[in-house]
């Protein structure tokens, strides 16, 4: 890990890439495929009874009463993001092909994420107990607004479908885990001091999704329909609107008259997607299409934010330091 550290790699995307390869070389198939399935259905729920145990639900309470904050990240989560994915299927097939396209929409409804908008706002000395409550609630919101507006706007292009019992299934595969976390939060204090295990947790339910999705595309032969072209359109669009997402939280924030630690926290959790939340999602919600294809935008669009983030934060850190030279800057980290 320090070696990746002096190097700046981040191990977590270099897992994420080492899962991919695996995936594209010895993909799962037959019994293995169905285990590996059960797997990671078990891992993704053991992930979010995690979630529920880390937050103590009187820190949430408390950081509810700061509702224009809140409101300002989930209307950027939950309305500017779906309307950017809608305003880009102009882009439809000139650079966008219609698979890509449902990949990149998709990536626009899912939740904000966890631990990175919290551990950026804390690198940029914003508001971490704001950034806890806002990117929770995201998530927790996510649960039943991911699935109703994939519902709403992918049955609107004609191109996918999700079934009403898919939601029965995201409240089963991951609601309820969470809500059990939360009731046996006293209880498993012992676990939670472990920060290796719940990372090991964290980013292995992630890293078996990942191979799950690739090694499903590699033997449905969906890779073979991505050109390098369409690779380097994907990932112009992520970028795009990653910068259309960043400028309008950052100006919007200031016309709100938020303080910097609260602007910070609008940036911050306003511009991210959850991997995390949103690769279980995909596996549940688009069961029997091409998963692989379209969680590759959202994967794209997670590194990108990921290194631009980590400049951003460093920046604000330094600012502080400047402010208050008392202050110095935290040590650079890539965060999940």
């Amino acid at each position: 890990m320090q070696l990746f550290a002096k190097l700046r790699i981040d191990a977590f995307m270099l897992g994420i890439l080492v899962s991919v390869a695996v995936g594209a070389l010895l993909p799962a198939r037959g019994t293995a495929a169905d285990a590996l399935d059960w797997i990671t259905k078990i891992a993704i729920g053991v992930l979010f009874f995690l979630y529920g145990a880390r937050l103590a639900p009187r820190e949430a309470l408390a950081g509810l009463r700061h509702w224009r904050l809140h409101s300002s990240v989930l209307a950027v989560t939950y309305l500017l993001f779906p309307l950017i994915g809608l305003a880009l299927h102009l882009l439809v097939p000139s650079v966008l092909t219609e698979d890509l396209y449902i990949g990149v929409l998709f990536l626009c409804l899912v939740p904000s994420t966890v631990q990175s908008s919290i551990a950026f706002t804390s690198i940029a000395r914003g508001n971490v107990a704001g950034a806890v409550v806002s990117a929770s609630l995201s998530n927790l919101i996510g649960v039943f607004a991911t699935p109703l507006l994939v519902m709403l706007l992918l049955d609107t292009t004609g191109n996918a479908s999700v079934s009403p019992t898919a939601i029965l299934a995201i409240v089963v595969q991951l609601l309820l885990p969470f809500l059990a976390g939360q009731s046996l939060r006293t209880r498993m204090t012992w676990l939670l001091r472990h920060a290796t295990v719940t990372r090991a947790v964290d980013r292995g339910s992630v890293y078996l999704v990942v191979y799950a999705a690739f090694s499903a595309g590699m033997v449905e032969h969906i890779w073979s329909g991505v050109s390098p072209r369409a690779l380097a359109a994907t990932v112009a669009v992520c970028a795009g609107i990653l910068a259309i997402v960043l400028t309008v939280t950052t100006f919007g924030s200031r016309l709100l008259g938020f303080s910097r630690p609260d602007q910070i926290v609008a940036i911050f959790c306003g511009s991210k997607k959850s991997l995390a939340t949103g690769l279980p999602m995909a596996s549940v919600l688009f069961a029997g299409h091409s998963v692989g294809l379209i969680v590759l935008p959202l994967m794209v669009f997670h590194q990108i934010q990921l290194l631009t983030c980590t400049v951003l934060a460093q920046r604000y850190a330094r600012s502080a330091a400047d402010l208050q030279p008392d202050l110095a800057p935290e040590p650079s980290a890539q965060p999940a």
